[in-house]
């Protein structure tokens, strides 16, 4: 018994130093950490866990084991680590493997695989190829942005194979695709640092800084973060200041429950919204004295630039005024500052001046400061018929010295009433379009006296769903160079960047070439007569309703320019007058096809059953 138990104590004892000796040379590390991924402006956090083993380096350079001494007054040496910065996260490193030197049906090392396109040990085997094996290598197709490597075979003049590959980046328009990781160093996981007697300290006050309570918060406040503190933060509500100098919160209407406006709806910074609702108006008492009604309570607004008490004051400015008629047609109002813009009641039915929208434009600097804040306006008529007034409100922010707004959709995925068209212009690569959600297709402002060739002329886009008419006038006496006045009318018309393709979609993209329609025009300047001008030009857009029943989507059709010349003399058509007027209009007109049920075939049943099944009754 007693040499079993000593027995087995030495195999114990053998175990343990086996044991000790792997954990000296061997460390198994297991890391949990969470990555926060952006799938198109949804953020999932997905928790990992990933499991690595680390070899640390044995020095057998003594054989014979040493016993380190010490004084009494001196110090062990600890090893030190060296201090690494801090990952920044936020973006995608750029793939260690490239995707052109990747390749699936490389089976053989160094041998030419048949049909292996991609195989880096086919040089003279190409000519002898029938057909690629694998035609397309990408890189992770989760992600929303990434190189393709695409491969092909040519024909050369002898008749053998001619290899053709390209590299190109293809977008993947998932909803769910990868936009961007916090992730340093791609897929693979750096060793961490182990704490130690020497770092442990600023390994407590890197990882621990951001606990609430703590008096050293990270350290020293910088200029820069100070500035930073006295503007507004994400999710902020804007301060206003009123005539008192009281300050109250900047309100921005907005439905609740039901659909009746909202005043006190605070509009938070840095936070774009677009709300539409209604109020119950009685003209008669409201037309002049509801404060909802007046443009002045959405101009006469004074906003504080920060959060702090000595923050400058920044007025709001008004950018545009759009008169709206009552059959929907919009001019742009000149403003000079004396005009009388107050809601007025032209007869017991009719309220004119009313606002209809509201567009506010909030530029911001990187301190979170307010620096500059425009509005814009739609004033119109109220009848007393309508059950109720519908107004919309809008805000929106861009960043100093920066893009002043990114390339906005105008629908998600059909057109949404009221939103400019998307056009663009057809080129080698594709279609381009411009970042100015201005320069789009338009229509020349209606003014008084505006003369067509003289400038300058300002232009307002073309809604969707919203016909419009507009005009300039021609002197007679200016139109002796016919041709010379043709082109420039047109040009006039047309307005500058002329695109000839629009989107079928609110939301077409530019990679698809086949969503974009395009311009279809009857003119041909080679085939005009010597002596034409231009007298209207028309475009006739045809949509449809696109989709389910239950949630149909505006697409549109066909766009066609039709411009119309003079085919007798000028002075027949003006009617003795020295002034000729000059016409553009807009039509939308529908084009959907009446919606029919549809009924499923009734299913049959088609059972076979065995032949003795009734057995031995039949």
């Amino acid at each position: 018994m007693a040499v079993s138990a000593a027995v087995f104590w030495s195999t114990s004892n053998l175990l343990c130093l086996f044991i000790l000796y792997s954990a000296v040379t061997t460390h198994e590390n297991t890391t949990s950490y969470s990555l926060n991924t952006t799938y198109c402006d949804q953020n999932v956090t997905n928790n990992v866990t990933d499991n690595y083993t680390t070899t640390q380096p044995t020095d057998f350079d003594s054989t014979t084991p040493t016993t380190p001494r010490y004084s009494r007054t001196e110090e062990p040496i600890q090893p030190t680590l060296p201090a690494e910065p801090l990952p920044v996260s936020g973006r995608l490193l750029t793939p260690v493997t490239k995707v052109g030197s990747l390749c699936p049906c490389d089976k053989h090392k160094d041998v030419c695989d048949i049909n292996c396109c991609c195989d880096g040990a086919c040089s003279e085997e190409v000519a002898l190829f029938t057909g690629c094996s694998v035609d397309t290598v990408s890189g992770k197709k989760q992600l929303c942005s990434n190189d393709v490597a695409t491969y092909s075979l040519g024909s050369t003049i002898d008749g053998y194979s001619e290899l053709q590959s390209s590299v190109r980046k293809e977008t993947n328009y998932d909803v769910f695709c990868i936009q961007s990781q916090n992730r340093i160093d791609g897929l693979s996981h750096p060793s961490p640092a182990l704490p130690t007697d020497s770092n442990f300290d600023s390994l407590f006050k890197e990882f621990t800084s951001f606990i609430f309570g703590s008096e050293e918060n990270g350290g020293p406040v910088t200029p820069a973060e100070l500035q930073a503190l006295s503007g507004y933060q994400w999710g902020d509500v804007m301060v206003t200041a009123g005539e008192s100098g009281q300050r109250g919160m900047f309100w921005l209407p907005a439905p609740c429950v039901t659909a009746d406006c909202v005043d006190t709806s605070p509009a938070a910074f840095l936070k774009d919204q677009s709300s539409r609702c209604s109020r119950r108006v009685v003209l008669k008492q409201d037309c002049g004295s509801l404060l909802a009604l007046n443009m002045n309570t959405y101009t006469d607004i004074r906003l504080f630039a920060g959060k702090t008490q000595d923050a400058a004051l920044v007025p709001v400015e008004v950018a545009s005024v759009i008169l709206q008629s009552v059959d929907g047609t919009q001019t742009e109002l000149m403003i000079s500052g004396g005009e009388n813009l107050n809601p007025v009641l032209l007869n017991p039915t009719v309220c004119a001046n009313v606002v209809l929208k509201v567009a506010y434009v909030t530029k911001y600097n990187p301190a979170g400061e307010i620096v500059n804040v425009t509005v814009s306006l739609v004033l119109g008529f109220v009848r007393e018929a309508a059950l109720s007034l519908e107004q919309e409100f809008h805000i929106t922010f861009f960043q100093e010295d920066g893009e002043e707004a990114a390339i906005h959709c105008s629908g998600n995925p059909g057109y949404v009433v009221g939103l400019p068209l998307v056009s663009g212009t057809r080129t080698a690569e594709g279609i381009t379009r411009s970042v100015d959600p201005r320069d789009t297709v338009s229509l020349l402002h209606s003014a008084e006296d505006q003369d067509c060739l003289q400038g300058p002329h300002k232009r307002s886009p073309v809604l969707f769903g919203l016909d419009s008419v507009s005009g300039c006038t021609l002197r007679l006496k200016d139109a002796a160079n016919c041709s010379l006045v043709l082109q420039v009318l047109l040009d006039v018309l047309r307005g500058p960047n002329h695109a000839n393709f629009v989107a079928s979609f609110g939301n077409s993209p530019l990679d698809y070439p086949l969503d974009w329609v395009p311009i279809k025009s009857n003119f041909n300047p080679v085939e005009a007569q010597s002596c034409s001008i231009l007298l209207s030009l028309h475009l006739q857009i045809e949509w449809t309703k696109y989709g389910l029943l239950m949630n149909p989507q505006a697409q549109i059709v066909s766009i066609k320019e039709v411009i119309r010349t003079n085919t007798t003399s000028l002075d027949m058509l003006s009617g003795g007058s020295s002034i000729l007027s000059i016409r553009s209009s807009v039509a939308f007109v529908p084009v959907s096809a009446a919606a029919l049920p549809g009924y499923r075939a009734t299913p049959t049943i088609n059972a076979k059953l065995p032949f003795d099944f009734f057995f031995p009754f039949v």
